[in-house]
């Protein structure tokens, strides 16, 4: 079976093949490095990472860009805040992804290229823009995209220009010399006296800085030509964002952007979308301090990425408690080194899921399905399996006791001197203090495991 892919786009799943073969160039958008990232990026980047990986997998050469911006109007508003400049929050910010993202598992991309450092590619697609009729000077100083000089504008989000501007509420402002129709978008801002000298450019349309939507287009083009074959990122990007980097990039370069588009779900709490705008989103720093970073990881993967994921407690406790199951199994069959067969039956399940639409949810199942066969059969090749398979989704790579017993509150000659005692209690048939001794390590994290080989230890869930 070969990979199928849902497209936004065309909105059906179909199959994937890279415009040039054997190599695949991806775009995703990344984070505005304004704040710590929260769960919500997490998943974009872990959703992401994922695709890379099995593409990779699948014998396919990846490039895969993942954008940073690094000047738009909430970095400057926090910057100023912060009494410091752009670039000193902007380093910080990043240096806050890298960590994060590290931790996570997630693999860094290609190219991770910051806005500032391609203003002249997008001063170059905005000049294009104007010469052929599709963007325009406004008397304020701003130069604005004129979205109804473009044809099928409206066709990733598959809504028509009178629906949009239905739902419109800019107010058209001809006499302020703004905008000519409310669905117009800016390219370049024009800058204010008051705005800070490291936020401006100098330009042919006057000193400013660009907008949002034709830095992704730019550095796309840049970076990957102007048709590449994925562009990822959240839903919420779907529209404005996405659409007009179409506009921008097609209307430019007369050329289809990207084949295949991939927007991942939201993280929702208490079914809301987790965002900063609400207020209701959990930095990853937030949650890390709670949860190990591979919890988090499976707690994600294990759900589609099209799909909506609800954020809880009690949803990563039960994901620990899961990824715990895998790792308890390979601690008691250490796994030989195997090269993957893919015509093995649960190898090729694993697959199966995979190639369709990155079947996350149906390739855990199978990775659930190893373990009991570990469990039953105590093969260090299909324990093998196991860890390989897992690793392809970025999982079970730790070492499982190591796994198991991080996050216990106590050190390791600690908790064996506690063993021993209740050894000896049970010994001298001390059967009350030895119950004692276990339920006193059970309330500090720490349960203990007896087996025929002598008594082992984890950290709780």
């Amino acid at each position: 079976m070969s990979l199928r892919i849902f497209n936004t786009l065309t909105r059906a799943v179909s199959e994937f093949t890279p415009a040039e073969p054997g190599h695949v160039r991806m775009y995703v958008c990344g984070m505005t490095v304004y704040d710590l990232c929260h769960l919500g990026h997490a998943r974009s980047m872990i959703a992401f990472d994922v695709v890379q990986r099995w593409l990779k997998a699948s014998g396919l050469k990846v490039t895969y860009v993942r954008n940073i911006t690094d000047i738009d109007d909430k970095i400057i508003k926090r910057a100023l805040e912060n009494g410091e400049t752009i670039r000193s929050l902007t380093d910080r910010m990043i240096d806050a992804l890298h960590q994060d993202a590290d931790a996570l598992g997630i693999e860094r991309p290609q190219h991770e290229p910051r806005a500032t450092d391609f203003v002249p590619q997008m001063l170059s697609m905005i000049g294009t823009l104007e010469q052929k009729g599709l963007a325009y000077r406004a008397g304020n100083g701003d130069v604005n995209y004129a979205v109804r000089k473009f044809p099928g504008y409206g066709k990733l989000s598959g809504k028509s220009l009178d629906e949009l501007n239905a739902g419109e509420r800019v107010a058209v402002n001809t006499e302020e010399g703004g905008k000519h129709d409310p669905l117009d978008f800016v390219l370049w801002k024009s800058a204010k006296p008051s705005e800070p000298a490291d936020c401006k450019w100098d330009s042919a349309f006057g000193a400013g800085r660009p907008g949002w939507h034709i830095e992704c287009s730019a550095m796309a083009c840049q970076l990957l030509g102007q048709t590449f074959d994925i562009h990822g990122g959240g839903a919420d990007l779907q529209f404005p964002h996405h659409e007009n980097e179409i506009a921008q990039s097609e209307g430019a370069n007369g050329q289809p952007f990207a084949r295949y588009w991939m927007h991942n779900g939201f993280i929702n709490v208490d079914n809301e979308k987790m965002s900063k705008s609400l207020g209701n989103f959990f930095t990853i720093r937030d949650v890390l301090k709670a949860f190990d970073a591979e919890t988090v990881r499976f707690f994600v993967v294990r759900s589609h990425y099209r799909s909506p994921l609800n954020y809880s407690d009690v949803h990563l406790n039960d994901a620990k408690g899961a990824l715990k199951r895998l790792y308890t199994a390979l601690q008691a069959v250490p796994p030989a080194e195997v090269q993957i067969d893919w015509t093995e039956p649960m190898a090729a399940r694993f697959k199966a899921a995979m190639d369709e639409d990155f079947g996350t949810p149906d390739a855990v199942a199978v990775l659930f399905e190893l373990a009991s066969e570990v469990n039953r059969s105590q093969s260090a090749e299909r324990a093998g399996l196991l860890k390989a398979l897992g690793g392809l989704l970025g999982l079970l790579q730790t070492e499982p006791t190591a796994y198991l017993q991080s996050g216990a509150g106590l050190d390791e000659s600690a908790i064996q001197a506690q063993i021993q005692a209740r050894a000896d209690a049970k010994k001298a048939k001390n059967f009350a203090e030895a119950d004692r001794i276990r339920n006193d390590l059970l309330a500090q994290g720490i349960v203990l495991k007896d087996s025929a080989t002598g008594t082992t230890w984890e950290a709780a869930q």
